[in-house]
């Protein structure tokens, strides 16, 4: 059984990627450790980088149709709550 104040506690990391196997993979792999929260495109990344509770750590595909990996972080980077 979880426990809820451990959960509260723990680190959140947005993993982002176009591939939505690797998202499920990445999300399995860190689900113990870290509350994750996941976007399959650029425009979504950016929503939840801005939603409570921010992310700790991004995990972000360069490679995405749309908004690649690279604009996604030039615009958290420039954004001032995401920086």
């Amino acid at each position: 059984m979880t426990d809820p104040l451990n959960f509260a506690t723990k680190p959140v990391v947005l993993i982002v990627d176009d591939t939505p196997e690797d998202l499920t993979i990445m999300s399995g792999l860190l689900k113990d450790a870290y509350r994750t929260k996941v976007a399959n495109s650029g425009e979504r990344a950016l929503n939840l980088a801005a939603a409570e509770p921010r992310p700790d750590l991004v995990l972000l595909d360069i490679m995405m149709p749309g908004m690649d990996g690279y604009e996604v972080c030039r615009r958290l980077k420039a954004d001032a709550s995401t920086h």
